[in-house]
């Protein structure tokens, strides 16, 4: 594979961002500053920690940021302080995208188009009946790309009132957490943060729920392998890691911000490069 070297920024370099806390060890530089190489834009891609979602989006304002990517905690607060939310985002309640075309900057929502691409490279989602593990954010992004194309889905989830909130919102059913081991699903969503790093040994799906033939997805990607993953694998199941969903919304973030095809492969080789970088936390 050809490598590409990075240009030199000067007064034309735009500049784009990923602003979360903490941030310091995302993976989303690594990742768009080796697409805006490939396709040789003049770009620079940068992490900011701001203590104030509002005063950061005057200054993308101001600074003609040409976009950002948000992670928590600011998905959700970031929406007062925007212009314009597209369909999807306000559908989920959920930014994890801003584009700022001429100070005026819109919302965006990447993620559930980003987890269905990363599964539909290991199984098929027509006819499926799909388990949802969590009600957050994150479940509800993905459950309504899910929906969009038709999938069978149920919660599980905790909190009662949360997951019976979720299930409402995409007209499914809610499963106790105690009855996941009959739910008979063939694919496994696990939206939550259990098993992150530094819980390694975390995993909230009792092995018995786990098939063979099942295809079990984690949206946790560090460590690459989570708990869950590792004994889906164990059991036969099809196994789809974080890391595929975390690729797939940057190249749909990328398409948004340039209008560009996103170089798939040199983002997942740059993604899979800094995973082998040392980190002192996550």
């Amino acid at each position: 594979m050809e490598d590409h070297v990075a240009m030199k920024p000067d007064q034309h370099t735009a500049l784009y961002a990923v602003v979360g806390n903490p941030v310091r060890h995302s993976l989303s530089p690594a990742m768009h500053n080796a697409a805006f190489s490939a396709t040789g834009i003049n770009a620079v891609y940068l992490a900011f920690e701001p203590p104030d979602m509002g005063a950061f989006i005057q200054a993308v304002q101001t600074l003609g940021i040409k976009g950002i990517s948000v992670t928590m905690p600011f998905k959700t607060t970031v929406i007062p302080h925007l212009s314009h939310l597209d369909p999807l985002a306000e559908r989920v309640g959920a930014v994890n995208t801003v584009i700022n075309e001429g100070g005026r900057v819109t919302g965006c929502n990447t993620d559930g188009p980003g987890a269905v691409k990363a599964l539909e490279e290991t199984t098929d989602l027509a006819g499926r009946r799909i388990i949802l593990v969590g009600a957050g954010g994150a479940a509800r992004a993905v459950g309504l790309a899910l929906k969009d194309r038709g999938a069978a889905l149920s919660i599980v989830n905790r909190s009662r009132h949360r997951g019976e909130g979720l299930a409402r919102l995409l007209g499914c059913e809610f499963i106790p957490p105690d009855k996941i081991e009959t739910a008979g699903g063939d694919i496994l969503i696990q939206t939550t943060p259990a098993g992150m790093a530094p819980h390694e040994d975390v995993c909230p799906v009792p092995p018995e729920a786990l098939k063979p033939g099942m295809a079990v997805m984690d949206l946790v990607y560090r460590p690459v392998e989570t708990r869950l993953l590792q004994m889906a694998r164990q059991r036969g199941c099809a196994t789809v890691s974080g890391i595929r969903m975390l690729i797939h919304q940057g190249a749909e973030q990328f398409r948004l911000w340039t209008g560009l095809e996103p170089p798939v492969s040199i983002m997942e080789r740059a993604v899979k490069e800094a995973l082998r970088r040392p980190h002192d936390n996550l």
